[in-house]
């Protein structure tokens, strides 16, 4: 049985690591599993407007594999590339009408049948990765679905499109066999989860180590963490509390023992963690507690009070508090709506 076939589609101007983040995961997945590993790994190829040299983002180029019209057998997974265009009122999603055309026209979402020339192309699954979503929904294949994309752009998805609902704050989103990610980076968060849903958890850590990946992120965490949404104070005290907290969530972090910690008076400790950080230490320590849950909640097959035990919460309660607070959504609900099938292999 021959390796699932992956092709990236790329139009000029494509990011570079939109396209080149997809490949080098499912081709180092496919040299992780050798020789012995039969149909299990890839083919990978490059389908641009026309064959030879694609000009990507930033001026590099690379070679497509062939045009994306003289596709015409089975394809695995189909994923669009991200490409943005620079205007004076700023960056916008690039849409190459010929593309969405041929996605309208040839491509159905179909098991693995043989494809006939000339005929619909079937695919068992798509992705996008950042901008790539506007190419999906202009082809009407996220139609009722929701999706993400490069949180710069959601906003404009979401007006542009509002037959689909868009998530600005997921790292990558499943809606059956349609996959879509956010900015740049995250083609290799969702490459890495298509590859879990192909072969198990324990396949995709084993990838990302080798990949040298600090943190396999799941779908349903935010694309920033607090570490990027707020400041990172500029006194050192307060800084090296900022460093030390993610790690030490299940101690006592009430403002008493922080300021403690960092040898300032509880009030005068209060002030300057907001005036440095922009948020209450409260507020800042929630908000860790919750992403902490979030990871737990998806990766770790284990009962909620060992969730909010570990996070800090204390108690069950406290950990739906928190989560209707910030998510709007109960833990097991989110549980429920994010945790791969995979995750538990």
């Amino acid at each position: 049985m021959p390796h699932r076939t992956v092709v990236v589609l790329a139009t000029g101007g494509v990011e570079l690591l939109d396209l080149t983040g997809p490949l080098e995961v499912f081709s180092a997945a496919t040299r992780l599993f050798g020789s012995t590993g039969g149909s299990r790994g890839y083919r990978t190829l490059v389908a641009g407007p026309e064959r030879g040299p694609l000009l990507c983002s930033g001026g590099v180029q690379v070679v497509a594999d062939l045009a994306w019209h003289e596709l015409d057998q089975p394809i695995d997974t189909l994923v669009v590339a991200g490409s943005v265009q620079v205007r004076p009122d700023g960056v916008t999603a690039a849409v190459d009408p010929a593309l969405v055309a041929w996605l309208r026209e040839r491509v159905t979402l179909a098991p693995q049948v043989s494809g006939q020339h000339g005929g619909p192309v079937p695919v068992r699954r798509i992705a996008s990765v950042c901008t790539g979503a506007h190419v999906l929904a202009a082809a009407g294949l996220l139609e009722g679905r929701r999706a993400t994309t490069h949180w710069a752009s959601a906003a404009a998805l979401a007006a542009e499109h509002p037959e689909l609902v868009v998530d600005a704050d997921a790292v990558f989103v499943q809606d059956g066999p349609i996959w879509t990610s956010a900015g740049v980076s995250t083609g290799i968060d969702l490459s890495l989860a298509l590859v879990a849903a192909d072969h198990g958890e324990r396949v995709a850590r084993q990838l990302a180590r080798w990949l040298v990946m600090y943190l396999k992120r799941p779908g349903g965490q935010s694309q920033f963490s607090t570490a990027l949404t707020l400041d990172l104070a500029r006194r050192p005290s307060i800084r090296r509390l900022q460093e030390w907290l993610p790690e030490n969530l299940d101690g006592d972090l009430t403002v008493t023992a922080l300021a403690e910690r960092a040898g300032i008076s509880p009030r005068h400790f209060a002030r300057l963690f907001l005036a440095e950080t922009g948020s209450t230490p409260a507020v800042y320590v929630t908000r860790l507690r919750v992403e902490a849950a979030v990871r737990r909640l998806i990766e770790l097959d284990e009962p909620l009070p060992v969730t909010a035990r570990g996070c800090g919460f204390g108690s069950v309660e406290s950990l739906h508090r928190a989560f209707r607070s910030r998510l709007g959504v109960s833990p097991a609900a989110y549980r429920a709506r994010f945790r791969s099938p995979a995750a538990s292999v």
